[in-house]
C-alpha cells in the first residue's frame, strides 16, 4: 500500500466522503467481553499481592481484608488504575486491546492516528462513568450520527471497524 492510500484509509469517513466507519455496539460489547479475561487475570494478581501484603503486615493468613475498609477501597482503586493502564497502553501502542483484535476494532484520533495519552485516559474515565450509568454512553452510539459513544466524544477519539485484509 503506498503512502497516499495509507493516509486515505486513516482519514475519517466523512473526510473521504464515504459511509460511517464507526464500530457497531455489538462488536464493542463482544470486545469488552473478550477483554474481561486479561483484566480478570490482572485483578487476581493484584488481589494476591494485596493479600500477601496484608498477611506480611501481621494479619492471620485466613483473615480477609474488611469490606468497605480503606484498604479495600485502595484495592478497588488499584484495580481501576491497572485496568486503565492495560487499556490505554494497548490503545496507544497499536490502537487495540486483546479483545478488540478478533473484531478488527481500532481506537484512533479524529485524524486517524494514535490518540495522545491524556485523551486515552479521558476516554477511559468517561467510559467508566458510562458503564456506571448502566451503559448509557455506549448505547448512545445507536443515536449518534457518527456512531460515537460518550467517551469517544469526550476524548476526541473514534473506534473504527477495520476492513478485512485481502491476501
Amino acid at each position: 500500500m503506498d503512502h497516499e492510500a495509507l493516509l486515505e484509509s486513516r482519514a475519517p469517513a466523512t473526510a473521504r466522503g464515504g459511509a460511517r466507519t464507526g464500530a457497531f455496539i455489538g462488536r464493542r460489547l463482544l470486545a469488552m467481553a473478550y477483554d474481561l479475561l486479561p483484566v480478570l487475570s490482572l485483578w487476581f494478581l493484584l488481589g494476591f499481592l494485596f493479600a500477601l501484603g496484608y498477611t506480611l503486615a501481621g494479619h492471620d493468613p485466613r483473615e480477609n481484608i474488611a469490606p468497605w475498609s480503606p484498604l479495600q477501597w485502595l484495592l478497588w482503586l488499584c484495580c481501576w488504575a491497572l485496568t486503565g493502564g492495560y487499556a490505554t497502553a494497548s490503545w496507544r501502542r497499536g490502537g487495540q486491546t486483546l479483545g478488540m483484535r478478533p473484531w478488527r476494532l481500532r481506537v484512533v484520533d479524529a485524524e486517524g492516528g494514535p490518540p495522545p495519552w491524556p485523551a486515552l485516559w479521558r476516554r477511559y474515565a468517561v467510559a467508566t462513568l458510562s458503564l456506571a450509568a448502566g451503559g448509557l454512553g455506549f448505547w448512545w452510539a445507536w443515536l449518534d450520527r457518527d456512531r460515537l459513544t460518550w467517551h469517544d466524544r469526550a476524548a476526541g477519539t473514534r473506534m473504527r471497524h477495520e476492513p478485512r485484509e485481502r491476501a
